[in-house]
């Protein structure tokens, strides 16, 4: 697959570091030398000095013949602009970033496609969404629907309280249990169990369940006194907050505290009516969160432009009894450190964008792909196809790839966990747990 990726920046240098994984033609365009030597200096891939909005430029760069073209500049304007006349020169399959909602809006589609814009990226939406789901069970650290919830997979740290430390999960798991454990984060490292691998203290483990057994699995992990969130206490009114708060649950109440005056004036035009409040003052002042209310709050998010003042927020808040924290983290060398610390839900921005945009070259088989930073996984659901190698086999007879699980399906709208005796069927949804394999590799086995 020809790919080239306009912008030498955040997400283009993710994005282009999961696609070199899968061994793709790709090219990074941009009029920032600087930039483009730094994406050198890291990655394997083509690059060229010049304008994105250059026509001369997009031909020399083979612009007509790529499968995809993806805008991700610091400038929304570029972006559509570079993919108007990619896909006039010929480009299969355009995707902008843009910073504005109004272009992300589902009644705008057609309009941006007429215009040769096929796909919008609006991380800050992508970010408010993640941060809704962490919010919405104050136990788990993620949270990732299959198939509109018909599975779900929950990341929950271990503490003492669980009941199934530190046993073979031979023993734990039988054919009647209403949960697998398809994957362990353990310090640095991920882990694809076996039945002899045990669950230790402070694992991050990743169980698969069917949202009726979501209790069950409360309950033997030792979460069952966390109370849920109903008071949200958020540092920083950004997009990303503002997404957030239009997309919060009815039952749930905010704080934004913003520390620029003038901001806190557009977010009050900005904001729904009457579901929270907009205080001015500096969060990383302890006195101003204890003033604004922080013992009482289920949760606090901190989403200012900085990852050191966003961690240490979280560990404030947790000095004060918080136990849900969620923080935006977009350096990605501190995620692990954030991990190491404690703090609940990391969400990074460019890592949820280029996940989607991965989604995209995967040939509509897949869907709902995502990166997990904490797991270093990905995750993602694959339709199986009529008459697809993944129909004709058992799963224990595939030969799946080391570092490849599959936690469940399903079937006419109903989740059902497998096993490897498990005979998978034309039009099954099937999630997929991915540690260093390639995604594409598996989607074969759908097609």
């Amino acid at each position: 697959m020809k790919i080239i990726i306009a912008g030498a920046y955040a997400i283009g240098n993710y994005l282009a570091s999961l696609l070199t994984r899968t061994n793709e033609d790709i090219t990074i365009i941009d009029d920032n030398e600087e930039a483009l030597d730094n994406v050198n200096s890291d990655l394997d891939v083509l690059t060229m000095h010049a304008s994105p909005i250059s026509v001369k430029a997009l031909r020399q760069v083979g612009v007509g013949q790529a499968d995809l073209f993806i805008a991700v500049t610091h400038s929304q304007e570029t972006n559509m602009c570079a993919c108007s006349l990619a896909k006039s020169l010929g480009a299969k399959q355009t995707v902008a970033k843009v910073e504005d909602y109004e272009f992300a809006a589902p009644n705008n589609k057609d309009v941006l496609q007429r215009m040769g814009v096929d796909s919008i990226i609006y991380p800050e939406m992508l970010a408010a969404q993640d941060i809704i789901n962490g919010l919405k069970m104050s136990w788990v650290r993620q949270r990732w629907d299959v198939h509109g919830g018909a599975l779900v997979m929950l990341g929950i740290k271990l503490r003492e309280s669980c009941e199934i430390l530190n046993r073979p999960l031979k023993e734990l798991i039988g054919p009647d249990e209403p949960y697998h454990i398809v994957a362990i984060k353990r310090g640095n490292d991920t882990i694809i169990p076996g039945g002899d691998e045990v669950l230790q203290l402070h694992d991050l483990a990743y169980f698969m369940t069917t949202k009726n057994s979501i209790p069950y699995v409360r309950r033997i992990v030792g979460k069952e006194k966390y109370a849920d969130v109903s008071h949200v206490m958020i540092m920083g009114g950004g997009k990303t907050a503002v997404r957030a708060a239009h997309n919060m649950p009815e039952y749930m109440q905010y704080k934004i505290i913003e520390n620029d005056p003038q901001r806190c004036e557009q977010l009050n035009d900005l904001l729904p009516d009457n579901a929270g409040y907009v205080i001015n003052g500096d969060a990383r002042d302890t006195s101003v969160l204890v003033e604004e209310g922080i013992r009482s709050m289920e949760a606090f998010v901190a989403l200012t432009g900085s990852s050191e003042a966003n961690i240490l927020a979280c560990l404030s808040a947790k000095r004060y009894g918080v136990r849900k924290t969620v923080a935006v983290i977009e350096n990605i060398d501190y995620v692990d450190m954030a991990e190491s610390l404690d703090i609940g839900t990391i969400i990074n921005r460019k890592a949820i964008a280029a996940s989607r945009i991965y989604e995209m070259m995967l040939e509509g088989k897949a869907a709902n792909v995502r990166f997990l930073m904490q797991a270093k996984a990905d995750v993602a659901e694959f339709t199986a196809q009529p008459g697809s190698k993944i129909t004709k086999k058992r799963i224990f007879e595939l030969g799946l790839p080391k570092g490849i699980t599959f936690g469940g399906l399903v079937r006419n709208g109903e989740g059902m966990l497998i096993s490897g005796g498990t005979q998978i069927q034309e039009g099954d949804i099937v999630m997929v747990f991915c540690v260093n394999a390639d995604l594409k590799r598996i989607e074969k086995l759908f097609l």
